[in-house]
């Protein structure tokens, strides 16, 4: 228990660090101040590796204490213990396919900020609070997945399948049009609660002439953006579930992945469309994930102890491919336009 609080305690010291003292006003984020953060989040992660090593090889406050039920062997029915090294192989692949995927969530992100008209000022805004709410929700749904794997051992090859056909689904998903989901909800929303036309700054909430209280059009973007994350969590989740069911490495990876989301959109917001093929290597990381899920016990016999080294070079790899095959064969230019959410 003592570990999760200081694991919380620190994402919150973080979070208040950047919006409190390096985001304290409502800016323009430039492409390379993006990138320079990027760079800063993935080295803190790469430092919480240090910790995740000693904490699981000297069982700091319990951990490596738990068998991880995605490693189920005929000698370990339980599953085996995590010990430093698996802990922190376990902990990058995590971080790196979560990473990933959080990049299609970007393309849906940037297509909302589109419809919205968001000003590019008030974008961080919307992100940084749309970060507290997915860190809560995934945090539920991790708790969620790990007891049913712990719990029920055919829930890994369910997990397997759902994923291979998240991977099949990806190939033919279109994220440059608005989704009749979110339509539907921007309905929702704008039917049982007053909605100003204009912005108000970077105000979620004003109070209109007669006093009440009314949402504004940037309320409504984050509201998307936390609904977009739960949908891709719903994906992203079982993809890691298929790494390692320890709940701390589960949510650790997940954690440092999305605070280094927002940084990593600004510094990539304008060449997303340039990464067409990514989806591509994003949907068949889905599908290697997935079949790992159903074929782990073969893996680890013709692989060896430690096959994860041979599964986060290969997710590595088909990012490279991705985006090396957009830079190779650009796509052709698109007219952009302004679609409307009624």
């Amino acid at each position: 228990m003592y570990v999760w609080l200081l694991f919380v305690s620190l994402l919150l010291c973080l979070l208040a660090l950047d919006l409190g003292v390096f985001h304290r006003t409502s800016r323009i984020v430039t492409a390379r101040e993006g990138l320079a953060w990027s760079l800063v989040w993935m080295v803190v992660a790469s430092l919480f590796a240090f910790v995740i090593f000693f904490g699981y090889e000297n069982n700091w406050a319990g951990l490596g204490l738990t068998p991880d039920p995605v490693e189920r062997t005929d000698a370990y029915p339980a599953g085996v213990v995590n010990d430093g090294a698996n802990a922190v192989l376990k902990y990058l692949t995590g971080y790196v396919v979560e990473l990933s995927l959080s990049v299609d969530n970007m393309f849906v992100i940037a297509m909302l900020f589109r419809v919205f008209a968001v000003p590019t000022a008030f974008q961080h805004r919307v992100l940084f609070w749309g970060i507290l709410g997915a860190l809560a929700m995934r945090g539920v749904m991790i708790v969620l997945g790990t007891q049913l794997l712990a719990r029920f051992d055919w829930m890994l090859p369910v997990f397997g399948i759902f994923l291979l056909g998240t991977g099949v689904k990806m190939c033919f998903l279109d994220t440059d049009a608005p989704g009749a989901g979110q339509t539907r909800m921007v309905s929702w929303i704008r039917r049982w609660f007053p909605v100003t036309e204009a912005y108000h700054g970077d105000r979620f909430l004003i109070r209109d002439a007669a006093g009440a209280l009314a949402l504004t059009p940037l309320a409504l973007a984050l509201v998307l953006v936390e609904t977009t994350d739960l949908l891709f969590a719903v994906d992203s989740i079982p993809a890691i579930l298929a790494i390692t069911a320890d709940p701390f490495l589960v949510f650790a990876s997940n954690a440092f992945a999305i605070l280094g989301l927002r940084s990593l959109y600004f510094a990539l917001a304008g060449a997303l469309e340039a990464f067409h093929y990514l989806k591509y290597s994003l949907a068949v990381v889905l599908m290697l994930i997935g079949g790992k899920m159903l074929a782990h016990e073969w893996l680890r016999e013709a692989l060896g102890e430690h096959f994860h080294i041979y599964i986060l070079a290969a997710v590595v790899l088909i990012l490279a491919a991705g985006v090396g095959a957009s830079i190779w064969r650009p796509a052709p230019a698109q007219t952009e336009g302004r679609t409307e959410l009624q």
